[in-house]
């Protein structure tokens, strides 16, 4: 009986390793596969949201721009055409968030480096006083990589409006003065359809980790 059972026993392993290759896989085939809200305005708090638009639940999408970026170039839509990208809000003095949040764009930059569907986008909110130059500057002094992301002025009221209609980034109505726009720290996760599909406290390095996680998330959704 003992030299039977010993007859056996390779076979008896490689069937039971099998086994249980076979349930992962079953189970893993069972599991939902994890997919990213696409966000409408009436999913956000009505501060951040226009009043035109408090109450939309589909088809929003982020609005046609022309701005300009640290090298004086004009940045539309369409250099980011195809491609995921990552937005948020700042301007070059201020001393408070946006310090940390450059800082945590700049640790996302170094993470998509490499991967040529993922850009980001930063709007000064004093374009007054944020000149080409001075962006310029700004962007040597952090490291900003011109090939993946864009440090643009221009417009205020066009740049307000992006803010305010399209990224549901800024939480006040603003009174004309330079610093009326009062942004976020969010980070804003666009798809290729021009739709926001998550947004990130840009203050916080915890969250730099979530972004990237459904970045992937999002990524693989192109891939089906």
């Amino acid at each position: 009986m003992r030299s039977f059972f010993s007859k056996y026993k390779f076979f008896g392993i490689v069937l039971l390793s099998l086994s249980v290759i076979i349930l992962y896989l079953f189970y893993n085939a069972l599991q939902p596969k994890k997919v990213l809200p696409v966000y409408q305005p009436a999913d956000f708090n009505s501060e951040l949201v226009d009043s035109t638009l408090v109450h939309v639940k589909k088809y929003h999408t982020i609005a046609d721009f022309s701005l300009t970026n640290q090298n004086g170039k004009i940045i539309t839509q369409d250099f980011y055409k195809d491609k995921i990208y990552v937005a948020d809000f700042f301007f070059t003095t201020c001393p408070t968030i946006c310090p940390v949040m450059t800082k945590n764009m700049a640790y996302l930059q170094g993470q998509i480096v490499n991967d040529e569907d993922v850009l980001l986008l930063s709007h000064s909110v004093t374009p007054d006083i944020d000149s080409v130059p001075r962006l310029k500057k700004y962007a040597l002094e952090k490291g900003v990589l011109d090939k993946k992301w864009n440090l643009v002025t221009g417009d205020k009221k066009q740049i307000y409006e992006l803010a305010r209609k399209s990224y549901l980034a800024v939480k006040t109505d603003g009174d004309g003065g330079p610093f009326d726009m009062i942004h976020t720290e969010n980070f804003i996760l666009i798809d290729k359809e021009r739709r926001i599909r998550g947004t990130y406290d840009g203050t916080k390095r915890e969250d730099m980790d979530k972004l990237m996680q459904d970045l992937e998330v999002l990524k693989m959704s192109y891939l089906n």
